[in-house]
């Protein structure tokens, strides 16, 4: 047997790893041009979070009395910082480099980044007015001298660092924010035939004497400067305020958090990346200092404008479910059989239909519902306090501590509670993201339930870009198992049992492991014995030990794993009947489900929990059975689409890790999928 320490994958370093796939359809040449900008937006968003949240767990271990332990196995807390900074780094000069690849190829198709010393005379007037209209009023200038506290400011810090040379060699520094609520890309007017773009901080960086003119500079420069802040929430222990209270408080305090990575222009003088970092109080040994180009932020680039509709996806239809119309009566079909939505596949607008159809029924009585991630414009959230103004009894379980939603979320819930909306917010200590609701109607004098469970957020803005599913059901089985779910969220303390659904943090691990220890069984007895599971992450450690336990059983095992993968497949006499792939394509993978062969009598399993140990142990989760066959074969055949691709999936944690499947007969999943559903509306 391998030794520990090779039997399983660091997640911090395994999500480095995921995170290169997505900068990797950056760099590939069949995704659309400008597409494989906003991937290269999307991949620096991802590690602006990972440092926020992971690195800085990992340095408050670092810097704790622990420092010295060896807690991450073969690694010490100081040690996973250092490679983290290193593979980190590695990527961001990767990164740069497909940048510049991308902007030469952008050049051949007359789209052409100009700087502030490379615009034309005729752009001038009309960048001068720009600066004087729109970004001068924006930006945030600040003096700074070495007596002078630094300032924070409410939203993860980026700035420009100004350095002015002033008479008898004086050196005068200053910051400037660069808004936030401007594009940062402004399109310069020009012919029809070409397309000239430039970022708003190098019109900043023209108009640095006219900013500084009070200051008569003999010279100035200005450097971008990025830095990352711990992103936990820590709460006060005050019982006099609210939890809504405490949110927001521990919300507000995340601007003056302790930074964890400092990225800076190169270029930048010695003399100022020192005063600079003095003053910020950057910490050199646990800290992660990164030297980058003259861009930060490029997460703005997921918001870099279309230009040329050549050179972005072709857009998407969603389709709506075979056998189930907007118009049919929702509750009488759903008295027929369960239904099942694949976004972004199937219309999204089918929850907010039956939301919506719900809040004005006379017969409907109560609505149950958790809210994680909402739209800034929420449908969903304007159905509920549409029903409560109706009458009804709704109540809502919101997450108050999604993390980066936080501020919207409390936006919703007092929006919610002033218009008669009940409120659950649940325990600090563990967080509720199941996805599931409930719909109570009196019908012949009885409560009938109704609802849905599902893999992803209620949120239309998102679910046109995640995969997710959702079932529809009016089986009693479920949906009285669903009622205790949401009296669990106010009386943790009870007893629960959950014969169908599995809960965490009560039965999930278990559940899992007893399906799993089934087919070790059946394999053992001679019988046909395979697992399929997709996921995003995959780090319980006790999880991968059932499964390795089942590959040397002869279990064969077909993992989707889109993100974290802790197991390493392919190990001899451990894990050699387990293979892994990760799908990165135009659409972000989220459905999780499980498939389980059962002596040929498949259980099949939708879920909003990944198996990490936060979701089976710290979380309220819900994994849903599926009854129906036909959505059994459903949720099967995808899982073989998905399986069979090989365009956008590659290989995890092997010998050819993040390396992409390429063939001939092109099978790109999500073409397929979609293909699929399109096929299943057809026959309907």
């Amino acid at each position: 047997m391998k030794s520990q320490k090779n039997i399983f994958v660091n997640r911090e370093l395994s999500w480095l790893e995921f995170n290169e796939r997505v900068l990797e359809e950056a760099n590939n040449s069949s995704v659309p041009l400008i597409e494989r900008i906003r991937f290269l937006g999307i991949f620096s968003n991802n590690l602006d979070e990972f440092f926020r949240v992971r690195y800085a767990t990992v340095k408050r271990i670092a810097v704790s009395s622990n420092s010295g332990k060896r807690l991450y196995r073969d690694r010490t807390a100081k040690e996973l910082l250092n490679d983290i900074t290193l593979k980190s780094t590695a990527l961001q000069q990767k990164s740069f480099q497909v940048l510049d690849s991308i902007i030469n190829l952008l050049e051949k198709e007359n789209i052409y980044f100009l700087d502030e010393k490379s615009i034309e005379p005729n752009h001038k007037e009309f960048i001068n007015n720009y600066f004087f209209e729109y970004i001068s009023p924006s930006i945030d200038v600040i003096i700074l001298n070495k007596n002078k506290k630094f300032p924070m400011f409410k939203e993860n810090l980026s700035f420009l660092i100004v350095r002015m040379e002033l008479k008898n060699k004086i050196i005068q520094n200053a910051i400037i924010r660069i808004p936030k609520t401007l594009n940062r890309f402004v399109k310069l007017p020009s012919n029809k035939s070409i397309s000239q773009i430039i970022i708003i901080d190098d019109i900043i960086r023209l108009h640095l004497k006219d900013i500084f003119k009070i200051f008569n500079p003999i010279s100035i420069s200005a450097n971008m400067v990025k830095t990352s802040r711990d992103a936990e929430l820590d709460f006060d222990d005050d019982i006099s305020k609210s939890f809504l209270d405490k949110i927001a408080q521990s919300v507000k305090e995340r601007s003056t958090a302790e930074p964890v990575r400092f990225v800076y222009d190169s270029k930048i003088n010695e003399d100022t990346l020192d005063f600079l970092t003095k003053k910020m109080g950057i910490n050199l040994d646990t800290d992660s200092i990164i030297p980058g180009g003259k861009y930060h932020n490029r997460r703005d680039y997921m918001d870099f404008p279309d230009l040329d509709d050549k050179l972005v996806y072709s857009p998407f239809y969603p389709v709506n479910i075979s056998d189930f119309s907007h118009s049919d009566n929702t509750f009488e079909r759903l008295k027929e059989r369960d239904f099942l939505i694949h976004t972004p596949y199937n219309k999204f607008s089918y929850i907010i239909s039956l939301l919506m159809k719900s809040s004005i029924d006379p017969k409907v009585k109560k609505i149950s519902i958790t809210i994680y991630r909402l739209s800034k414009l929420s449908k969903i959230a304007s159905a509920l306090i549409n029903a409560a103004r109706n009458g009804k009894k709704v109540i809502v379980q919101i997450e108050l501590q999604a993390r980066f939603d936080e501020s919207a979320n409390i936006k919703y819930a007092k929006d919610m509670q002033s218009n008669g909306v009940k409120l659950i917010f649940g325990s600090p200590n563990l967080k509720v993201h199941s996805k599931i609701c409930l719909i109570e109607r009196l019908e012949n004098n009885s409560i009938k339930n109704y609802g849905f469970i599902s893999t992803g957020n209620f949120n239309e803005s998102t679910a046109k870009v995640y995969t997710d599913l959702t079932l529809f059901t009016s089986n009693e089985e479920i949906l009285r198992e669903v009622s205790d779910v949401f009296k669990f969220f106010t009386a943790n303390y009870k007893k629960y049992s959950f014969k169908n659904l599995f809960v965490s943090p009560i039965n999930t691990e278990s559940r899992i492991k007893k399906l799993i220890q089934k087919e070790i069984v059946n394999a053992k007895n001679g019988k046909v014995a395979w697992i399929k599971i997709k996921i995003n992450n995959l780090t319980s450690y006790s999880l991968i030990k059932s499964l390795y336990d089942a590959s040397r059983a002869g279990v064969k095992i077909k993992m989707i794993v889109r993100g974290i993968c802790c197991l390493v497949p392919g190990i001899k006499n451990m894990s050699n009947n387990i293979e892994v792939i990760s799908i990165v394509d135009r659409f972000l993978e989220h459905t999780r489900f499980m498939i389980f062969n059962n002596d040929n009598k498949n259980k099949v399993y939708i879920s909003s929990a990944d198996w990490m140990t936060r979701n089976l142990d710290n979380r309220v989760e819900v994994t849903c059975p599926i009854f129906q066959n036909d959505l059994k074969q459903e949720i099967n055949d995808i899982f073989e689409i998905y399986w069979k691709d090989n365009i956008k999936s590659s290989k995890v944690n092997s010998s050819k890790s993040n390396k992409p499947f390429y063939s001939k007969n092109i099978h790109r999943s999500q073409e397929k999928i979609y293909q699929y559903y399109l096929n299943k509306i057809e026959k309907s």
